[in-house]
C-alpha cells in the first residue's frame, strides 16, 4: 500500500509476474544448464488501470490467457479482479530467449503444446 492507501503499480507488476511464475512452471526447465538455453523474457507490457485496487483482506485474482501464439513469442492478456470488477487489464508479449546465447530463439513444439492448453 502506498502513501495514497491503494495498491501500489509495481505491485500489480508484481501481481502479474507470480501469475507468470505459478502458470508456466511445466515450461521452465528445473535444470539450470537447460534453462540457460529454453528461457523466457518479458518483451512489452502494457497495463491498463480501470479501478483503484485498495488494501482490503479478500483476495483479489489475477487471470491469465495466451491470446497470440508467434514462432518465438506469445502474448498473454491478463486481468486483475475480484467477483465484482476488474481493477487492471494488461498484455505481455513474452519471447522465448536462449540466455547462453543471448538470443531470441523459436519456441519447442513441447512449448506450443504447453501454451495451447491457455489459449482463449
Amino acid at each position: 500500500m502506498d502513501m495514497n492507501r491503494h495498491i501500489n503499480n509495481a505491485l500489480h507488476s508484481t501481481f502479474l509476474e507470480e501469475a507468470r511464475l505459478s502458470m508456466f512452471a511445466d515450461l521452465v526447465p528445473e535444470d539450470p544448464r537447460v534453462r540457460l538455453v529454453n528461457n523466457f523474457v518479458v518483451a512489452e507490457q502494457s497495463m491498463k488501470f480501470t479501478r483503484q485496487l485498495v488494501y482490503r483482506p479478500e483476495p483479489i485474482s489475477v487471470v491469465l490467457s495466451v491470446s497470440e501464439v508467434r514462432a518465438a513469442a506469445f502474448t498473454l492478456e491478463c486481468e486483475i479482479r475480484d467477483e465484482q470488477h476488474a481493477y487492471l487489464t494488461a498484455k505481455t508479449l513474452i519471447v522465448a530467449f536462449d540466455l547462453a546465447m543471448n538470443s531470441v530463439r523459436r519456441l519447442t513444439d513441447s512449448e506450443l503444446r504447453s501454451l495451447s492448453q491457455y489459449q482463449l
